[in-house]
This record gives structure tokens, C-alpha cells and sequence, in this order.
């Protein structure tokens, strides 16, 4: 494949689809779902994704945790607002961070928080403008954070949120996230435990959503667009339950654009599942040949963008594509705090 154009997975949407809030009860959003292999779709409520998934069949949640990564501040003497989101957390309190205004900030430039409770300095840029940030404070970071940052929520979402664990899943757990896995939004302890009790296997991996997953495609061949990596890591319990399932026929149904593409590295890596950690770049488009999950709970994607090439190369474009037609049509909300879709295959 030589060429596959960024428009071709395009769509209007008009704004007022937009999920601005959360709704009060994650598991009462709506649920698409879409066969993998035909044009077939049901209307069903999130709550109904229990029928959909059988004992034995594996669960695959992202446990990472978003940290309120946007830090507000201004340089030393100055009255001007600089935005400061972090991204990736490097050695020595440095940080992959995307700062607004950024031509401001050159190498060597500082920046403090808080009256001073926190400063940061610039110590690098990358190619594409990110500014490598290397912290100095008194005490634990991860508190100062908790104090000073907000939670990154994207763009189009222009409301504030009321409640922090609200952009956050029930079983988030391990620090690191600039944005939320937000398929795993719509699931509460009680769905879990009901899926347990049915005899449903639960598979934890770690994927730290950084901005790759959400920088738009600017190239018009899609196939020259880079992904920025993000960390990921899999353990020994995760790989033996997910590969007890493969080898007996049960399906592994992957919850978010996150937990596939960590499956599917490791994958791709090793030609099987082994425990591990490390970073990821892998960009799924149509054409990739998925070795690990039969299944995949998704929200509704932002044109051109990374995650619905990921949903087509899953399906098929067309398939997808009319499923989305259909969602807006049956007024599903779209992206972050949206509805949801479910693409199954039968066993």
C-alpha cells in the first residue's frame, strides 16, 4: 500500500454533537454495535455490553492514570500567561511538555508556578516544537502537581469540569496519562463486578496517553505521518490469561484505541504476547493484520484522525464509516465524554 489520503477518513459532524459534560451515570451512554464483518447495527444502552461478552471471553482495560498535567504559570518578572501541558516524563524531572506561547520560551527560559513553589526551565526543543522542561521544588512532585496542575481536558470541550475523577475510569491506578483512555469512562465497579460474576476475564495493561494519540494528520498521505511514543507496560498475569484465552477460542475484547495498540506491539515485537514494558510509536491504519483482539469497545473519533484509521483498519473503512453516518443521524455523542460503539465478531 503506497499511498492511503487523510481525507478518505473524513466526515462531517456537526458541533452541537459534541459531549461537553460527562453524563451523571458513566454507564448510561448509548452503545453502537457494529459487526466487524457486515454493515449490520443495533442501538443498545452501555449497560447492555454485558450480553455482548461471554465467560471466558477477556476484558483488557488501560489502568493508566491522567495526572492533572496543565500548569499555569509565567516567566520570572513578567505578567504573561504560559500554558504548560505535560506529556512525558524523561529522567532527571524533565519533561515532554507543550508550551503556549512557545516561541517565547527558548532554550534557557524559566517559568514559575505558584508563587514560586514550583520553577521550570527549558532545556531542549524537539523538531516538532515540544520543549523538554526540567523541574526544581521542595517536597514531592506528584503533590505539587496535585495543587497546582488542572486536568488536561481536549480542546473541544470548552466547559469546566465539576468533578477531577469524572475525565478519570474507576480503575485508573498508575500515574503518568496526559489524556484519558475514554472508552474505559463508561464502565462502573458495578458493570465490572456483573462481568465477573458472568465469568468474564480481566486483563490490566498500562499505556500512558501522551500526544500522539490526538496530533492531528497534516500530511495528506497518511502513510507519512509520525507517531510521537508513549509508554507501555504488560505483565506476566495480563500475558498468561489473555493467551490461556486465545489458545482455548474465547475472544479478547480490547477497551479503548489503548489497550490495542499496547497488545498489538508487543505482538508485533515478539510474534507473541510476553510481559514487558517500553515505548510505542505503532501507527495501525487499514491494511495492519490484528494478531491479539478479537474485539473493541471505542468512543466516537475526531475526523482525520489517528484513532478512526485505527477503527477502520479494525472493521473496514466502509463499515465504519457508515456506523458513524448512522451516529450522527441517531444523534450519538461524540469523542471524549461521548457515546459508545462496540465492534464485535462472533466467536
Amino acid at each position: 500500500m503506497n499511498s492511503l489520503k487523510t481525507d478518505d477518513f473524513d466526515f462531517e459532524l456537526d458541533e452541537s454533537l459534541i459531549a461537553q459534560f460527562p453524563l451523571k451515570d458513566r454507564s448510561s451512554s448509548k452503545l453502537l454495535v457494529v459487526n466487524r464483518e457486515n454493515f449490520d447495527l443495533e442501538h443498545k444502552n452501555f449497560k447492555n455490553i454485558v450480553d455482548y461478552i461471554k465467560k471466558d471471553d477477556v476484558l483488557v482495560i488501560n489502568d493508566t492514570k491522567v495526572i492533572p498535567a496543565r500548569l499555569f504559570g509565567a516567566r520570572p518578572g513578567k505578567d504573561e500567561a504560559i500554558e504548560v501541558l505535560l506529556l512525558k516524563k524523561h529522567e532527571d524531572n524533565t519533561w515532554e511538555t507543550l508550551v503556549k506561547p512557545g516561541k517565547k520560551m527558548k532554550i534557557g527560559s524559566k517559568v514559575e508556578f505558584g508563587n514560586g513553589k514550583l520553577l521550570g526551565e527549558v532545556v531542549g526543543i524537539s523538531e516538532d516544537g515540544e520543549r523538554f522542561v526540567k523541574f526544581s521544588y521542595d517536597g514531592i512532585f506528584e503533590e505539587i502537581l496535585d495543587e497546582l496542575g488542572t486536568m488536561p481536558l481536549p480542546p473541544y470541550i470548552h466547559e469546566k469540569l465539576e468533578e477531577r475523577d469524572r475525565y478519570q475510569t474507576v480503575y485508573a491506578k498508575h500515574n503518568g496519562s496526559a489524556a484519558a483512555p475514554t472508552a474505559g469512562l463508561h464502565f462502573t465497579d458495578e458493570l465490572l463486578k456483573e462481568l465477573q460474576e458472568k465469568g468474564v476475564k480481566i486483563a490490566r495493561v498500562t499505556l500512558h496517553v501522551g500526544l500522539g494519540t490526538f496530533r492531528p494528520v497534516k500530511v495528506d498521505n497518511v502513510l507519512e505521518h509520525k507517531m510521537h511514543d508513549e509508554y507501555y507496560e504488560i505483565s506476566e498475569e495480563s500475558v498468561e490469561v489473555i493467551n490461556s484465552a486465545k489458545e482455548k477460542g474465547n475472544r479478547i475484547f480490547a477497551v479503548g484505541t489503548t489497550s490495542v495498540r499496547t497488545l498489538e506491539t508487543v505482538y508485533k515485537k515478539f510474534g507473541k504476547l510476553v510481559a514487558c514494558k517500553g515505548n510505542t510509536d505503532i501507527f495501525i491504519y487499514p491494511g495492519f493484520e490484528f494478531k491479539v483482539v478479537d474485539c473493541l469497545i471505542t468512543n466516537f473519533h475526531l475526523p482525520k484522525s489517528t484513532l478512526i484509521m485505527l477503527v477502520s483498519a479494525f472493521a473496514s473503512k466502509e463499515i465504519i464509516m457508515n456506523a458513524y453516518n448512522e451516529a450522527t443521524k441517531k444523534k450519538y455523542r461524540f469523542f471524549s465524554f461521548g457515546d459508545a460503539m462496540l465492534i464485535k465478531k462472533e466467536k
